[in-house]
């Protein structure tokens, strides 16, 4: 088992072209789905969400503001957009937080008040977010990395090839996202984007630090 998880980590790379005419089985991606869906985040809040962009117009309207997707959006068998909630919906009195600890966490309301606390201390003292709205949006986006992760290492171990995309212009993708997507921007930004497929040709090898240039131990 320890030698098929590293041989897919090996396997992986961030696939720049895919074979446009090789597609992912609906079994396949929604396991992977299911994947970023039973990712950790802190507190469990889950601030993603995730869009799944397979319409051919709106892929070519990415493809002029996304620089990092130049070889990806035309030929990948699926493309997800990453989005991470915003202050208003991630602030420690907002109905979205309320929600997720009532209606999906099902908590006692004495362990909402108590977790609802050490959140809200959190938030106000331990990384002084509350007054800096990107602050809170970045916080966010660090969490829906760990989905991110977990779906391409998912999907190497089944055998499929992906590629994370950042090189995006945000104010473009802002008005894609209200006038295509019809998303509340004031809700959601994007964290990041992720192209699923099969390569088309050979990856050239990792290239990494050695363990010892990158791992200190404290005996």
């Amino acid at each position: 088992m320890k030698e098929k998880f590293l041989e897919a980590m090996q396997f992986r790379h961030a696939c720049k072209v895919f074979d446009k005419n090789k597609k992912i089985s609906d079994e396949d991606f929604n396991y992977l789905l299911e994947i970023g869906r039973l990712s950790p985040s802190s507190f469990g809040f889950e601030p993603w969400q995730f869009l799944v962009v397979q319409n051919k117009n709106l892929r070519t309207k990415l493809k002029v503001f996304t620089w990092g997707g130049q070889g990806q959006l035309p030929t990948c068998s699926h493309y997800v957009i990453i989005l991470s909630r915003k202050k208003d919906s991630m602030v420690y009195n907002s109905n979205y937080i309320s929600h997720m600890m009532k209606d999906v966490q099902k908590l006692p309301q004495k362990i909402i008040e108590l977790k609802g606390g050490f959140y809200e201390n959190f938030q106000k003292n331990d990384f002084n977010l509350i007054n800096d709205d990107r602050a809170m949006f970045d916080w966010a986006t660090k969490q829906t990395y760990i989905a991110l992760g977990n779906m391409m290492t998912a999907a190497a171990y089944i055998g499929i090839d992906s590629c994370p995309i950042e090189g995006f212009e945000m104010e473009k993708m802002t008005d894609f996202l209200e006038e295509d997507l019809n998303i509340d921007t004031k809700e959601f930004g994007v964290s990041c984007m992720l192209a699923f497929g099969y390569r088309k040709e050979d990856s050239r090898g990792k290239a990494r630090q050695d363990i010892n240039d990158i791992a200190k131990w404290y005996n």
